[in-house]
Parts: structure tokens; C-alpha cells; sequence
């Protein structure tokens, strides 16, 4: 059983962004460079790709991966492994952005982490209407069974869970 999750900090999205862009750039202009200005069209298409390639490949690699043994908490050019004996406790609670956040208390260690926020996801107002909330759906489902089997205790606001069980039929613990 194991979980692939994560939230990409804004400012490391802006990252990705930029060296995408930025390779995509150099390689489309070598492209016209070296085949003359007949070769827009596809020194564009070319820079388009790798733009898509490379933005794709870095944020694929940010993610928080939970599986029965350890969390795994991976960036493009490192991964840090934490224990599930560093989890203090769960929480499902309101961002200052509207977002609903599910995130890990943890206790102080050798990792710059003491918080580890796991989904960020919008206010469920209703039943599951597009791919992307069943894919969240299924991510949320995911995570709190590895949280049940860790036995992790977890804090949920009344309105979170309430909406879960009501819409989504995610039944969360009481406590």
C-alpha cells in the first residue's frame, strides 16, 4: 500500500517553469540558428516539446511518496527519507487560501521538516464531477487508509468532515 502526494510550493513551481522555459528557449534558438530563419516554425515546435518534457519531468519528480516502511519526500535533485515514528498527528484542516490541506505533524529531527503537507485540495461542495476531484478523491482515500494502518491519530474540523462523508463518502475518524 502506497500513496504519491504532494504540493509544489509556488515558488519552486515559478522554478520548474523557469528552466523549462529557459531550455526550451536555448534549444529552439539553436535550432534557427543552425538551420537558418526557414527553421521557425520548427525550432518553435521543438522548443514547445521540450518546454512540455522537462516542466512535466520536474514536477513529476516532486512528490511526497508514503508507503508501509517511510515517507519519502522527493524534489528533482534530492529525496530525504523520514520514519512513520517522526509522525506526530494528521490534520485536515483550512488554508489561508480557501484550499482545504491535509498535512503531518512531525517531531524534530536531523530534516528541515516539521510540517508536511501532503494535498491541497478546494472545498467539497458537491459530488465528484471531473477527473480531477475522483483523482483527488482517490488520493485523500489513499492517504487515510496508510494513516489508519499507521495508526496515526488525526484532527479533522467538524465542516471538513462532515462535507467528506456527505459528498464524498469518506468516512474520517472522530476525535
Amino acid at each position: 500500500m502506497s500513496a504519491r502526494t504532494g504540493v509544489v510550493p509556488v515558488v519552486r513551481g515559478a522554478i520548474y517553469f523557469g528552466v523549462a522555459i529557459v531550455l526550451a528557449a536555448i534549444v529552439g534558438i539553436a535550432i534557427v540558428a543552425s538551420f537558418g530563419s526557414g527553421r521557425v516554425f520548427t525550432g518553435l515546435l521543438v522548443g514547445a516539446l521540450l518546454f512540455l518534457v522537462v516542466a512535466f519531468a520536474l514536477f513529476w519528480a516532486d512528490a511526497v511518496v508514503l508507503d508501509e516502511q517511510q515517507i519519502t519526500v522527493r524534489v528533482p535533485w534530492a529525496a530525504t527519507e523520514l520514519g512513520w515514528d517522526r509522525v506526530l498527528a494528521a490534520r485536515l484542516a483550512n488554508m489561508p487560501d480557501g484550499r482545504w490541506s491535509l498535512a503531518l505533524d512531525l517531531t524534530a529531527g536531523n530534516e528541515p521538516y516539521n510540517e508536511l503537507l501532503l494535498l491541497a485540495i478546494p472545498p467539497v461542495v458537491r459530488k465528484v464531477g471531473n477527473a480531477y476531484e475522483l483523482r483527488k478523491r482517490e488520493q485523500v482515500g489513499e492517504v487515510l487508509d496508510l494513516l489508519r494502518a499507521k495508526q496515526v491519530p488525526m484532527t479533522v474540523l467538524p465542516e471538513i468532515r462532515m462535507a467528506l462523508a456527505d459528498f464524498w463518502q469518506i468516512d474520517l475518524p472522530v476525535g
